[in-house]
């Protein structure tokens, strides 16, 4: 953030602490080349939690949200002010995420890109239109993901009601060791019921930090299956169910037949879709 070329005095920056157990290490990140940074503490865990807190401290007419492991390229806050006067109906958008490993990943871990959060729509860029709720047939493929979200205040503004007003239903995306997502995509969701645009813009670019641990085949079979298993609690929220509910006492036999129609012992490629298909059918299940 630093490095970034918008004159500081153009921008704040807040650091959130969520809950976390290093707050010494928090305490001690220097941010004194920055005349308006503050430090806020979100007590309830929760990535979503986190994005709120951040949104209800903020007092600018648009934010981005940068996790733990990104690096925003040095003109990225620069080409958010460009993009959001350029395209006014624009209320969420994202860019190009590319990866930098820690150590070189097997040759197989690349097939699972999305899952890691890491994307390249090519070089034009891509919008997706308004939708009333419950009317999205999919979700829209150049739709931005959380690693350096682009989000006006109103739309921020209606996303943080539309919180309240589910009565706890809240998608709380990474909580401590938890793997399960989809709060950026329940945000994109909402921005797009309310009456406005999400974009991809390929002058968005970010890194993003990827340990070795996060390429193994436990790590990935986790993410997979917890990532797909809250997709549905997203849908759900939105009214929206591309697929049937799943009985609960059934889930144990598809998973079943899932693992021999997907041949889920021949490798570490079978044996992540077979843990994404359990997702699946986990988070169809959990339908009421």
């Amino acid at each position: 953030m630093r490095a970034q070329t918008l004159s500081v005095d153009r921008w704040e920056l807040l650091l959130v602490d969520n809950a976390s157990t290093h707050t010494e290490a928090f305490a001690q990140i220097d941010c004194a080349w920055h005349p308006a940074h503050r430090r806020v503490g979100e007590p309830t865990p929760g990535l979503t939690f986190a994005r709120l807190r951040g949104i209800a401290e903020s007092v600018a007419d648009a934010m981005v949200f940068v996790d733990d492991d990104n690096v925003l390229a040095t003109d990225y806050l620069e080409n958010v002010l460009a993009i959001l006067a350029s395209h006014p109906r624009v209320g969420a958008a994202g860019g190009r995420i590319v990866p930098e490993f820690e150590e070189p990943p097997p040759a197989w871990v690349r097939q699972f890109d999305k899952a890691l959060a890491l994307r390249d729509l090519g070089g034009e860029v891509l919008l997706a239109s308004p939708m009333p709720r419950g009317a999205a047939t999919d979700f829209p493929e150049c739709a931005p993901i959380g690693a350096g979200l682009v989000l006006r205040r109103e739309p921020a503004r209606r996303y943080a009601e539309a919180i309240r007003s589910r009565k706890g239903r809240v998608i709380a995306d990474r909580t401590g060791n938890r793997l399960s997502s989809g709060g950026d995509n329940d945000l994109v969701l909402t921005v797009l019921e309310n009456g406005w645009e999400a974009g991809y813009f390929p002058q968005l670019a970010l890194t993003h930090l990827i340990p070795a641990s996060r390429c193994t085949r436990t790590h990935l079979a986790r993410l997979l299956r917890e990532s797909h298993r809250s997709w549905f609690a997203v849908l759900d929220a939105h009214g929206l169910r591309p697929r049937r509910p799943v009985p609960p006492l059934l889930a144990p036999a598809l998973k079943m037949r899932a693992w021999l129609q997907l041949h889920a012992w021949r490798g570490p490629v079978e044996f992540l879709h077979w843990q994404d298909r359990c997702g699946e059918i986990e988070g169809r299940s959990n339908l009421r």
